[in-house]
């Protein structure tokens, strides 16, 4: 018995070691990215937090949790450091409730689980927040003398690098381009798609109207709805990789639009106003997206969102993956973009990205299909403030780590 023990006593001891091990991969400390601050807050902090309605991002919550759910709890959030592990997130995933509650009953569902902390970069505390929608298309299937711009599928040449496979810092950027002589070269430009076309790419249908694809490549999704009345989804297969570029800057530089005209409907009405120089202002962005079409059905009204689950109106939040995890809760304040806009106070989750949403402070609400999402989407441009809400473990590191540090 007494040779046994000291085998007895090793194997008492890896446990503990392997349980201590665990432990600090699952408390993975809160480490935000550089130039991105959090400021731990209560909910008596968040304007216009006791009369908001969560439910509809409690119901968005609710399909990212199946995506984080996938993976072991050991394993990081993907994106910024201060997200820590998947353990304390599959906790709270764990306990949502399974019968849609009141507003009041999402509000404390999500108090009990969560602390806020306010996100500010290098002092700055407020950032712009916009909106998008899901853009309807008239389409043929076959080119006649209107119906004669192409739209275009995925091509079989188009090559994308997931740079976060070869640097952690990188997550969420990507390349994409062409292979010359086992060299990856730059896609071509809008500019050039236009004016040559792709021979490696499919037609999937012309359109007549290239003011409204240019604002279907801008959404990443939308409807297009052919001659016989039939509607299909247009969603989202890849891009040419080059830069994206907010055309609206540019017609401000020209004096064509003023600051206070900048938004989705002031730019179309400009364009449309002005057929001849709007393809080469358009051609100014030279970023070019290629879709796919997919029946429109009950299970695949929506588009799917960078996470890849379907996009809740007025809860699903495109974030930039470089500094956010997706498929976290961000409670967004932000004053009346426009007379007649009511202020927003309204908590969303994490679900998508977008080519023009770059920065800690920024972000982009998705409000669905249809005229009202429409007209949200064209009126929203607004300076609001980001609140994360973080699981009640990260939010104590969090708070502990600013008051040793003096904050």
């Amino acid at each position: 018995m007494t040779r046994a023990r000291p085998l007895l006593y090793a194997a008492v001891l890896a446990l503990v070691l392997a349980g201590i091990a665990a432990w600090l991969l699952l408390q993975r400390p809160v480490t935000p990215p550089r130039g991105l601050h959090l400021l731990p807050m209560h909910y008596r902090d968040l304007a216009g937090w006791e009369q908001s309605d969560p439910r509809a991002a409690l119901s968005a919550l609710r399909r990212s949790c199946r995506v984080l759910g996938q993976k072991p709890p050991t394993a990081p959030m993907t994106g910024a450091g201060y997200a820590g592990t998947l353990a304390p997130w599959q906790s709270v995933c764990a306990s949502l409730p399974q019968l849609p509650p009141s507003p009041q009953e999402a509000r404390r569902w999500f108090e009990r689980h969560f602390r806020p902390a306010e996100i500010a970069e290098d002092g700055h505390r407020r950032g712009l927040l916009t909106g998008y929608y899901e853009p309807e298309i008239a389409g043929r299937r076959r080119p006649d003398t209107s119906f004669k711009i192409p739209v275009y599928g995925r091509p079989s040449d188009l090559v994308s690098v997931d740079l976060g496979r070869f640097r952690p810092r990188w997550h969420g950027r990507y390349l994409f381009g062409r292979l010359r002589d086992e060299e990856l070269v730059p896609y071509p430009s809008r500019a050039m798609i236009a004016r040559k076309g792709l021979a490696s790419a499919p037609v999937l249908f012309w359109t007549n109207d290239p003011v409204a694809l240019f604002f279907l490549q801008v959404q990443g999704s939308g409807r297009v709805r052919f001659g016989h009345g039939r509607v299909f989804r247009v969603d989202y297969a890849g891009q040419n990789g080059r830069p994206y570029t907010a055309i609206g800057r540019i017609l401000m530089r020209m004096g064509a639009l003023s600051p206070d005209e900048v938004s989705l409907r002031g730019i179309r009405n400009w364009l449309l106003s002005h057929p001849k120089l709007a393809p080469k202002i358009m051609d100014r962005d030279e970023s070019y997206v290629f879709f796919r079409l997919a029946p429109l059905s009950p299970a695949n009204s929506g588009p799917v969102g960078t996470q890849g689950v379907p996009l809740t109106p007025g809860a699903s939040l495109a974030v930039d993956p470089h500094f956010h995890p997706l498929g976290i809760p961000f409670y967004v304040v932000a004053p009346p973009s426009h007379q007649g806009v009511a202020p927003l106070h309204q908590l969303m989750i994490a679900q998508d990205t977008g080519g023009a949403i770059k920065g800690p402070l920024r972000g982009d609400v998705f409000w669905g299909y249809g005229a009202r999402a429409e007209q949200l989407a064209g009126d929203m441009k607004a300076r609001g403030r980001f609140f994360v809400l973080l699981p009640l473990s990260l939010w104590q590191q969090l708070a502990q780590q600013r008051l040793a540090a003096g904050g």
